[in-house]
């Protein structure tokens, strides 16, 4: 058996100082120390040795297992870093090529147009007020002055998880929301700002868009203080030259209700493709908040007053930055956001 053992060493040894690559030095593993290499079918027949010579033979046995291992691990450590430095040889930088851009993101143009309506009401004196966009019905029409019954739902066709629950229509829920929380707390001014969901889509009109609507609430607010509020943020967004106009509407929350209309800024009033020849540009609706939303929401209309106004964000932007599709917003075309 020690002869045998000899001869297995011998060749395992030279087998290994002849390998080339990992993959041969695995198979040579396999074939004298796996499950049915030459070492261990050699000590599976220790057994069949005389008692006295078990011993002597398994430690024979385990010497020679030990050196073929210590064998290998070398030459696997030899062979690896062969391997790796022929890697890096083969990738060698060619340090006079031009290194890679490195391309920044920016924050989205709606993004931007929000946080700089913002920042002018910030600066008016407004807080801002946001909330869930999962909106009770009661929240989004019952408080606004819309019963189940009211015509006015038709408008705002709505997307609905149930009898009660609905994809909010308007950031108005809000004002609800914070006057019952306040109420009767004075002065009370927010923005609240966020999306809201309509089923509308084409060129002017998607069924997921961002508006901010404001409220003002305390003693003797006028309409007089709306145009003033305006006013001030048509100039800071659009240019301190423009003028604006409130044209009679109808909102069911509001009473007197008015649209609001900027001088359009491409052609100073004059009348031109964009304004189509009136001169004025439709920006935003607002009004007086009617008697009805204020005593739903905890106030008394016989001793404060209120208004509130609402625009669509995204119209902002089209109309800041001549954008010809609402589509171009969301679709996530790069060539189009760069621009921003």
């Amino acid at each position: 058996m020690l002869e045998k053992l000899k001869d297995i060493e011998k060749a395992a040894l030279a087998a290994i100082s002849a390998c080339k690559d990992t993959a041969a030095l695995q198979e040579i593993k396999i074939a004298y120390l796996g499950k049915k290499g030459e070492l261990t079918q050699i000590l599976r027949g220790i057994g069949q040795c005389a008692a006295e010579e078990r011993a002597a033979a398994g430690a024979a046995v385990n010497q020679v297992k030990e050196y073929i291992e210590q064998a290998i691990e070398q030459k696997m450590t030899v062979l690896t870093q062969a391997a790796e430095a022929n890697r890096l040889a083969a990738e060698r930088i060619d340090v006079t090529l031009p290194g890679k851009k490195i391309t920044y993101g920016h924050k989205h143009i709606l993004t931007s147009v929000r946080e700089e309506i913002e920042d002018i009401f910030i600066g008016l004196g407004y807080e801002i007020a946001e909330g869930p966009e999962v909106e009770l019905d009661y929240y989004n029409f019952e408080a606004m002055n819309m019963p189940p019954d009211h015509p006015a739902r038709d408008m705002q066709d709505s997307f609905y998880f149930s009898n009660n629950l609905v994809l909010r229509t308007h950031t108005s829920p809000m004002q609800a929301r914070t006057m019952e929380k306040v109420a009767p707390g004075l002065p009370l001014k927010i923005i609240s700002p966020g999306v809201v969901y309509r089923r509308d889509d084409d060129a002017t009109h998607s069924p997921m868009f961002h508006q901010v609507e404001g409220l003002y609430v305390d003693q003797h607010v006028t309409l007089a203080e709306l145009k003033g509020t305006l006013l001030a943020f048509a100039r800071k967004m659009f240019g301190e030259e423009r003028e604006i106009r409130l044209r009679p509407s109808y909102f069911p929350f509001t009473e007197p209700s008015a649209e609001v209309d900027i001088s359009c800024f491409a052609c100073g009033g004059a009348g031109c493709r964009l304004c189509k020849g009136s001169g004025w540009i439709e920006i935003l609706g607002s009004g007086i908040v009617h008697p009805n939303v204020l005593t739903k929401c905890g106030y008394d209309p016989e001793k404060v007053s209120a208004f509130a106004f609402g625009m669509g964000i995204e119209r902002i932007a089209i109309l800041k930055y001549g954008i010809p599709d609402i589509r171009l917003l969301f679709n996530g075309d790069m060539r189009f956001l760069r621009q921003f």
